[in-house]
C-alpha cells in the first residue's frame, strides 16, 4: 500500500565535525561546513490522522531506518533537477511530556537532512530560514492496515474508518514499512496539527479501478446498514431474554462478524420462545381456565 504521509520541518541545525562526516558519507567529494545547509524535518508521528490513521512505532523505528540517504523534493515533482536535499540520518523521538489522541507518549520520525549552499538553493534555503517552507510530505509504503476494533487486515473486517465500535474508535495501523521511497517540501498542509498530511498515492493505473471502487463502497456501505441492523436486533432480544447481560454485550456485540451475529440472534430467538411462549384466549375442549388479562397488559 502506497501512502503519502508528512510532517513540518526546516530547522537549521549547526554544522559538528560529526553532522559533516555523516553528510560526507553520501557525497563523491568531501564537503566542508562552509559547503552545505543542514537542516531537520519532522517526517511522521503516532498520531491519527484525518484519513483515520496512524503509524505503529514499530513502523515509525522501519521508516527510520529506509529514509537514510533518500532525497528531498518540492511538491512531489519527480524530476532529477528538482532533487534539493538528502536525508543523512534519523532518529526517532519520544516526547515524555506530550501524549498523542490515544494518550500514548507521542512519538515522531526526525529526519536529518543537508543541501548544498549553492546560488540554485539559495532562494529555498532563504525560504526555510524564513518560516515560508515549513511543511514536509514524506512517500513511503507499508504491507498492511490493521483495524484497531479487531485486529484483522482493513477492508476484510465489518468495520469502517472513523466510526466508533462499543466506545471503540475504528483506524488503521499501518504495520511492516516496505520503502520510503522520497520526502518533498510542499506548499499548503492538507492536514491539522503539526502539518501531517496523508493521502493514497493516485495513478493512472490507479483510475482505471475507480468505478469498480465506488461499487465496492456502496456495497460495503449495505453490509454495513445490514450488519447495524442485526447487532441492533441482538441486544434487543437480549434485553428481552436477560437484561443482565446486555451492557457487557452492547460493547462486545460491535466486534462480532455476521456468522456470530446470527448464532447468538438464533440463540436468543430460542430463549425467548421458550420464556415467553405463546397464549391463547380460549380454552381447549373441557377445559377451564381463568383468564385476568395479564398477558395482554402492556
Amino acid at each position: 500500500m502506497k501512502i503519502i504521509k508528512g510532517g513540518s520541518g526546516g530547522k537549521e541545525l549547526v554544522c559538528t565535525a560529526e553532522e559533516l562526516k555523516a553528510v560526507n558519507a553520501f557525497a563523491k567529494a568531501q564537503l566542508s561546513a562552509e559547503d552545505v545547509y543542514i537542516f531537520s524535518v519532522l517526517l511522521c508521528d503516532n498520531e491519527i490522522d484525518r484519513d483515520h490513521e496512524r503509524f505503529s512505532e514499530a513502523t515509525l523505528r522501519k521508516l527510520g531506518e529506509l529514509f537514510v540517504g533518500v532525497t528531498g523534493i518540492c511538491d512531489h515533482d519527480w524530476r532529477s533537477d528538482n532533487q534539493v536535499a538528502r536525508i543523512y540520518r534519523t532518529e526517532l523521538v519520544t516526547d515524555k511530556n506530550r501524549k498523542n489522541s490515544l494518550g500514548a507518549d507521542y512519538v515522531y520520525l526526525k529526519g536529518y537532512a543537508y543541501m548544498l549552499r549553492t546560488e540554485a538553493n539559495a532562494e529555498l534555503i532563504a525560504q526555510i530560514d524564513g518560516g515560508i517552507k515549513r511543511e514536509t510530505s514524506v512517500g513511503c509504503s507499508v504491507a498492511r492496515s490493521v483495524c484497531s476494533v479487531c485486529g484483522e487486515e482493513l477492508g476484510t473486517c465489518a468495520h469502517v474508518k472513523g466510526r466508533t465500535y462499543g466506545g471503540k474508535e475504528c483506524y488503521a495501523i499501518l504495520e511492516g514499512a516496505v520503502d520510503a521511497y522520497e520526502w518533498s517540501f510542499v506548499a499548503v498542509p492538507a492536514q491539522r496539527g503539526a502539518g501531517v498530511i496523508k493521502s493514497f498515492v493516485e495513478t493512472e493505473e490507479g483510475k482505471r479501478f475507480a468505478p469498480e471502487y465506488e461499487k465496492l463502497e456502496k456495497a460495503a456501505r449495505l453490509g454495513e446498514k445490514y450488519l447495524d441492523g442485526l447487532r441492533s436486533e441482538v441486544l434487543r432480544l437480549c434485553l428481552v431474554c436477560d437484561k443482565s447481560l446486555h451492557s457487557a454485550l452492547s460493547k462486545s456485540v460491535a466486534t462480532l462478524d455476521e456468522a456470530a451475529l446470527l448464532e447468538m440472534k438464533s440463540a436468543f430467538e430460542a430463549r425467548s420462545a421458550e420464556l415467553y411462549p405463546p397464549v391463547t384466549q380460549l380454552p381447549g375442549k373441557g377445559e377451564v381456565t381463568k383468564f385476568d388479562g395479564d398477558e395482554y397488559i402492556i
